[in-house]
């Protein structure tokens, strides 16, 4: 059994796995990431969760059968926060695969009030699932634990995902890393965070002075400098694999991200034990498998 807001339920189904019964272990793989959509999966050998739907329906199916999986193996949906680059392909995914979806109950209703038609109608999802964070419920195998985030949204939430005796960690979208976020990100064999600015380039950039404000406010962006402050001052060195995520395309460079990352790290003594990897905007990556 599990908990979800406290009552009892049992384990979700776990679906049908295909080929992907026969790999063991954990994977992680960012399918996109970026202001323009953000999707990921999360995978036991039994269990498939899709965080975040903002890419399309059609191109989340494309980049998973590139990587040769099914999307109709996945377990659930789990939502972030509603924003646009986060849940751009829900409504479509759920109603296509009818697998539960997950998110807190500020979230959905703001979700629903931006997707209201043109008779103010509000979209309906068959398996609508809530929880709220700081409690954790179990999807198959997989337990979830969502927690708190720093974000201008209704109710965002990161998550940490355990299975197998793996810990996965997922923090992006939040301006910046208070102490209940570094507790919920310690212990993590995978570490998915949010590398979205270099501040030089953001003070210089197209962006209009009231989004720059908002971006570097502490309900914004995480920029390179302060997750260099994490990673050097804050971090347990726990991870074998690094990701920088949600990077963004016109005030971050890959390179400058990653040499920021890499040299706090090494700070740590940990700059050949982690292997730093950035997700794509474009393309998904290869997955990480534990």
């Amino acid at each position: 059994m599990c908990q979800v807001n406290n009552l009892p339920r049992k384990l979700l189904p776990i679906h049908r796995l295909g080929a992907y019964a026969a790999i063991m272990g954990v994977s992680v793989t960012m399918l996109a990431s970026g202001s323009r959509g953000n999707c990921a999966v999360v995978a036991s050998a039994c269990t498939k969760i899709l965080v975040d739907a903002g890419i399309s329906c059609r191109e989340t199916f494309k980049r998973l059968k590139t990587l040769g999986e099914d999307p109709c193996t996945l377990s659930a949906i789990l939502i972030t926060h509603e924003h646009s680059d986060h849940v751009y392909g829900l409504a479509t995914l759920a109603k296509k695969l009818r697998i539960p979806v997950f998110m807190t109950g500020g979230t959905h209703q703001a979700w629903a009030r931006a997707m209201r038609n043109e008779k103010g109608e509000r979209p309906q999802l068959e398996k609508y699932e809530t929880f709220q964070a700081g409690h954790r419920f179990q999807v198959g195998d997989i337990e979830v634990k969502p927690f708190t985030i720093p974000h201008d949204a209704a109710d965002p939430v990161g998550y940490t995902f355990r299975a197998e005796g793996i810990k996965v960690g997922v923090a992006t979208d939040l301006g910046y890393l208070p102490v209940s976020v570094r507790d919920h990100l310690r212990g993590c064999d995978v570490l998915v965070m949010e590398s979205n600015h270099d501040l030089e380039m953001l003070r210089v950039g197209p962006y209009p002075w009231s989004v720059k404000q908002r971006v570097m406010s502490r309900v914004g962006h995480l920029s390179n400098l302060a997750l260099a402050d994490f990673f050097t001052n804050d971090y347990d060195n726990s991870a074998s694999f690094v990701v920088l995520a949600h990077l963004s395309e016109q005030n971050n460079h890959p390179e400058i991200a990653r040499r920021e990352a890499e040299k706090a790290l090494a700070t740590r003594g940990g700059l050949f034990q982690n292997r730093v990897l950035l997700a794509s905007q474009t393309e998904a990556m290869e997955p990480i498998r534990l």
